[in-house]
């Protein structure tokens, strides 16, 4: 489902066409995820615009919506920066997030349609046969995604998309890292045992270990990136 926009803007891009409205918004979001744009960074309308071939207006209204989501500040003298996390933030984004992740697992657990439990258990099995950093990332979306839609409850959908949006400001996925993607398969087929068999408290439990290991993994790269 966040595929589209991007192979949209990639799409402008190869055949030389400029970005407009949305695909000015999408590229500036997934600069923010991808680190390129990194906390703390000014965004000036004039540099934006002519970096993307657009006009001021576009750009002007996709800062706006970015930092209506909460990925971008205005400070006085400043103008519009990428918004930055301190440690206690990310603590407790993270904690929020696997609270929300783990009643997921639990909801998914009884809602979950044979069809559903045997996409997921594909996807992952497509995770655990590819090397590419990309692909690997976009499957654990979908995983998250797709077991999300399975929890059949649309206030945890809108819950799960506020925070999807902040950990856009912690850049890169952890699952970038290659010991960290063949950790993150076992564990997956942990919450998929568990909702195979139809126990909430179990897939629940896995899952919350699952957002805890992806913690310490993120912490660690922070603090590395901290280092350099």
């Amino acid at each position: 489902m966040e595929e589209t926009p991007n192979l949209q803007i990639a799409a402008d891009e190869a055949a030389g066409r400029p970005l407009h409205g949305e695909s000015a918004y999408e590229r500036l979001r997934e600069e923010i995820r991808s680190g390129a744009l990194k906390p703390g960074a000014r965004l000036t309308e004039t540099e934006l615009a002519a970096r993307l071939a657009v006009s001021r207006t576009p750009v002007r209204e996709a800062i706006r919506r970015l930092e209506a989501e909460g990925l971008v500040d205005h400070q006085p003298r400043i103008g519009a920066v990428v918004r930055s996390m301190e440690y206690p933030e990310i603590m407790e984004l993270y904690e929020m997030r696997t609270v929300l992740e783990g009643t997921a697992a639990r909801l998914a657990a009884r809602a979950a349609s044979p069809m559903e439990l045997e996409e997921l258990r594909s996807i992952n099995e497509d995770m655990a046969a590819t090397r590419d950093p990309v692909v690997l990332v976009r499957l654990n979306r979908q995983f998250h995604a797709r077991l999300l839609d399975a929890a059949r409850n649309r206030f945890l959908v809108k819950s799960m998309a506020a925070v999807e949006s902040a950990l856009l400001i912690l850049g890169p996925s952890a699952m970038e890292r290659p010991d960290r993607a063949k950790a993150a398969v076992e564990e997956h087929r942990a919450v998929l045992a568990a909702m195979t068999a139809r126990d909430g408290a179990a897939a629940e439990a896995a899952m919350r270990e699952h957002m805890e290991r992806a913690q310490l993994t993120r912490l660690r790269i922070l603090r590395q990136g901290g280092e350099e």
